[in-house]
């Protein structure tokens, strides 16, 4: 079963210039994060391509980005990191659109943005029209109820936009049941696809790797969004503080297993294209036709 990760960060504390994430004082990951080290990560596993999602807010690393992900094909994809509220967002994304391995960007928990307080402004939402009338599409991050509850505005203010919502397994327990509403309604909305990463949690200082464990948030999930809506997501190097990427993998590919081979085959590649319209840059990896 080929398949594409939709959730990687590439960085490289080596540069001139540093980086914003992650912090010096972090062992695991303060090192650099490129793709042949990916792919030595996921030898043997059946990785065979992997969309990049930005973790700088500095704008010349969508460009960075880019630049490295020209030079391997396994990167079939990148979301950049572009703030609609600012007034040459349209100029900039104009620019980094024009490199078709750019395919949307990010935007919700993170550098200390507020999607919610941003939506009540007519230009940041004027430019996440721009944005989807360009095909592009907007991943949501680090989810919780406040924010859900802003992709539920978000749907209904811009209905053209394809929006993909991260890590929702790591939504906390106690969270899930003021979010229940607003995930349903969602679940409605076929624009709206969600990442099934940052699966392992560390409970009591231990990180369980049983399916089972995981099985009945997992199955809420499936059931609210189905077969059509949920991707793989490893959100590697990141979860390298909870676990190895097999261990991440292993946990998601026994659940999908019991889903059947047509199911997997969607979590795993399908629904990937219909969210992020990536193009195959290697005969490894799969396609809907020639």
């Amino acid at each position: 079963m080929p398949i594409i990760d939709t959730h990687i960060h590439l960085f490289d504390p080596r540069r001139p210039q540093g980086i914003p994430w992650p912090p010096k004082d972090d062992p695991v990951l303060y090192q650099p994060a490129l793709p042949g080290r990916y792919r030595e990560v996921t030898e043997g596993l059946g990785i065979v391509g992997a969309i990049e999602v930005e973790c700088s807010p500095w704008l010349e690393d969508n460009q960075w980005v880019l630049d490295v992900a020209a030079k391997d094909p396994i990167i079939v994809g990148t979301v950049g990191d572009l703030e609609p509220g600012q007034p040459d967002f349209r100029r900039h994304l104009e620019r980094f659109h024009r490199n078709p391995l750019f395919r949307g960007i990010r935007y919700g928990n993170l550098w200390g943005r507020n999607l919610g307080e941003e939506l009540l402004k007519p230009a940041f939402l004027a430019n996440l029209k721009a944005l989807a009338e360009a095909d592009l599409e907007l991943d949501t991050a680090n989810p919780d109820p406040a924010l859900i509850a802003a992709v539920v505005r978000l749907t209904d203010q811009v209905p053209g936009l394809r929006v993909v919502m991260d890590h929702l397994p790591q939504l906390k327990p106690e969270d899930r049941p003021k979010t229940e509403a607003n995930l349903r309604e969602l679940g409605k909305r076929p624009q709206v696809y969600v990442k099934v990463s940052e699966v392992l949690r560390r409970v009591n200082g231990n990180v369980p790797t049983d399916v089972d464990f995981y099985r009945p948030w997992l199955d809420e999930i499936y059931e609210i969004f189905g077969e059509d809506r949920l991707m793989y997501g490893s959100d590697w190097p990141n979860s390298d503080h909870r676990g190895s990427y097999p261990q991440e993998l292993n946990v998601v590919r026994g659940y999908f297993a019991s889903k059947g081979p047509k199911v997997m085959e969607k979590f795993f590649w399908r629904n990937s294209l219909s969210a992020y319209r990536w193009t195959r840059r290697d005969a490894g990896q799969p396609s809907l036709g020639p």
